[in-house]
């Protein structure tokens, strides 16, 4: 290993040139911050603070099974993936002059081998037999990135062990990898993740099979609106509906970041102008704060509202293509914001009310969206010369309405709501019960309040166990606002209740009228299986009016001899104070305003056992408000 002395001469050479400010170090002179770059100067404090902590919890006990890994004592849980923290700490080695960083990535990269590594040449994604390997192509970037910015820094032999180590990875990618493996952000990574083995190791055949994979992706953006699909299937097969499966989180955390980046090392301008423009749709789901609206997304299972549990981050996509477009800046930027505002103790927490819901963070998160960060401090982007207040995101703009035909999906605007209704038809592969559909309002938005309406999934599932919290709360049940039968006193949503929100024939369509926008929804209650409610159809009309400070939700429900409800999850921290005004009144007190709930019918709350529900999509607490009866107008007034 390098001798501090000589690691001390070499962070200090290594790093010139680097872009914007860097770390303060004893010692070591960096450029002061810049006030230009607030992107830059945020994901530096963020990425330290990261950092420090996960050092801080690296198993250091020589005699242990994990010696090397990284585990949160609170969450007690061993992570394959662990040791992509190398390239961060690396970067926070090069740029603090601490060589503790140095000596952890050793560590780790000695766990990972001991624990994960495989013959074949591939990583596992967990310590277990018969764990997932296509994570090895995310690992490999995490090592090749290390080795063209920073090798500098380690020892011969250890530079030597890393490279021949990178060969095995790059052979089994190259060997295993179609563009039909697994789903779409794998393949698509491979892009760059071989290309920077060429460069690193000098084997052109990586290079020619990462244009190929690269050439073959072209066909994954959908017709109309250029949104990545393939985060599912059947690849290639549209729904009856016409769509395929499109994910938002891997879309703009995972896929696009690689395919840029692919892009920029080959100098493909052609690819880069089918990126932005792609870029440019999928940034459509931005919210002002900087929350991916992922509310129907077909891999929303892992939707953290900043983002998705187990991805890198949209930092490399959006900044490195800042020059094309001031508002992918802006995008990076406000989603580092939102990250830096879920992170306590200097952990990234899965969502906005997973910390005040009292819920141990899956560690996951951070060492993951650390590599984003360390990524667009260690390459060039451009900083615009307007201030980011002066730069407007798509869904900062009032436009009434948008439609996505390729979703099925609307997105609604007014002075102060920003809206989401969906009757999207794709699930997650062979998957029942995911993400909401049958004309449900996936996403209420206020430019004061915050998330006001959400959906999560239709029911929490752990459809990658490894990579998902378990939710061991007895009150479990969708965030999504929706019509239900009930059965044998059941209020509660289990599988095979039936819900208009799992209709996948549903039909909406909308219409502005002066200030407001209506949409019309209907559907059918339906269960995971798409089977009809006691061998009865049960028809369900369901209209949202959007206007400036108010949203009115009417619905009609055909006559059941079981009793119909309509549920309304109203997001809200625990913090905050609830007050009922009369039995068709309730007023809940919100940072940034009140909203005050008023039906035609009693309004009552779910009988939980406190007054918050909590759901792991996308991290948000509720108030389950209930009104009973087959047809009712809630109102909703913004104050």
């Amino acid at each position: 290993m390098l001798s501090r002395r000589r690691f001390i001469k070499n962070t200090a050479i290594g790093t010139t040139g680097v872009i914007g400010s860097l770390y303060a170090s004893p010692g070591i002179a960096f450029p002061k911050p810049s006030a230009d770059d607030p992107l830059g100067d945020i994901s530096r404090s963020l990425l330290l603070l990261w950092g420090k902590n996960l050092l801080s919890m690296q198993v250091k006990d020589s005699n242990s099974p994990h010696y090397g890994t990284i585990i949160s004592p609170a969450e007690n849980q061993v992570h394959g993936r662990s040791a992509d923290a190398i390239f961060p700490f690396m970067h926070l080695a090069a740029h603090t002059g601490n060589h503790a960083y140095v000596d952890a990535s050793v560590l780790l990269y000695n766990w990972m081998e001991r624990t994960v590594s495989q013959p074949d040449g591939s990583w596992l994604n967990e310590p277990k037999k018969d764990s997932w390997k296509g994570t090895t192509v995310f690992t490999t970037i995490a090592l090749a990135e290390t080795m063209l910015h920073y090798d500098h820094l380690l020892d011969n032999a250890f530079r030597q062990s890393i490279r021949d180590r990178l060969h095995k990875s790059g052979d089994y990618i190259y060997d295993n990898f179609s563009i039909s493996y697994g789903n779409i952000n794998y393949p698509v990574s491979a892009t760059y993740a071989l290309t920077l083995l060429d460069e690193l190791l000098s084997v052109p055949r990586y290079s020619q099979k990462a244009k190929a994979l690269a050439d073959d992706a072209l066909k994954y953006f959908t017709n109309k609106d250029r949104l990545l699909s393939g985060e599912g299937g059947p690849i290639g097969t549209p729904s009856p509906k016409g769509c395929f499966s499109v994910d938002l989180g891997y879309n703009v955390e995972e896929s696009l970041p690689a395919l840029v980046q692919y892009a920029l090392l080959t100098k493909d301008d052609t690819l880069l102008e089918t990126l932005s423009a792609s870029m440019k749709s999928h940034l459509e789901f931005m919210l002002p704060d900087g929350g991916w609206d992922n509310s129907w997304g077909t891999r929303n299972y892992k939707w953290t509202y900043w983002g998705s549990r187990t991805s890198d981050g949209c930092q490399p996509a959006y900044a490195l293509l800042a020059h094309k477009d001031p508002a992918f800046y802006k995008a990076a930027l406000q989603n580092t914001r939102l990250m830096q505002q879920h992170t306590h103790n200097g952990i990234l927490y899965g969502g906005p009310h997973e910390y005040t819901h009292g819920l141990t963070p899956c560690l996951h998160h951070t060492f993951t969206h650390a590599k984003a960060l360390a990524t667009i401090l260690e390459k060039k982007y451009t900083v615009p010369a307007e201030k980011p207040e002066n730069i407007q995101l798509p869904r900062e703009s009032s436009t009434p309405v948008k439609f996505f035909e390729d979703i099925q999906t609307t997105l609604v605007a007014t002075d102060t709501l920003r809206a989401t209704v969906t009757v999207y038809d794709r699930n997650y592969k062979e998957f029942k019960s995911g993400h909401a559909a049958g004309g449900a309002l996936t996403m209420l938005w206020h430019k004061k309040m915050g998330v006001l309406l959400c959906a999560s999934m239709n029911e929490y599932q752990l459809w990658e166990a490894d990579n998902m919290q378990p939710d061991k709360s007895a009150d479990s049940m969708p965030l999504t606002p929706r019509i239900q039968a009930t059965y044998n006193g059941n209020a509660y949503t289990k599988i095979g209740t039936f819900m208009n929100i799992q209709d996948l024939n549903a039909t909406m369509h909308s219409e502005v009228n002066d200030n407001n926008v209506i949409v019309y929804t209907k559907s059918l209650l339906k269960d995971s299986n798409q089977q009809l409610p006691f061998g009865t159809e049960l028809a369900a009309n369901v209209t949202y009016t959007f206007s400036d400070h108010s949203m009115q939700i009417k619905y009609l429900c055909g006559n059941s001899k079981h009793p119909i409800q309509f549920i309304l999850p109203l997001i809200s921290s625990s913090e905050e104070k609830i007050k009922q005004i009369n039995n068709k009144c309730w007023e809940i007190k919100k940072t940034g305003g009140k909203v005050v709930i008023t039906a035609t019918s009693p309004i009552s709350l779910m009988p939980i056992n406190g007054q918050r529900i909590f759901n792991y999509v996308p991290g948000l607490e509720a108030i389950p408000f209930c009104i009973s009866g087959p047809a009712a107008e809630i109102s909703l007034l913004f104050i």
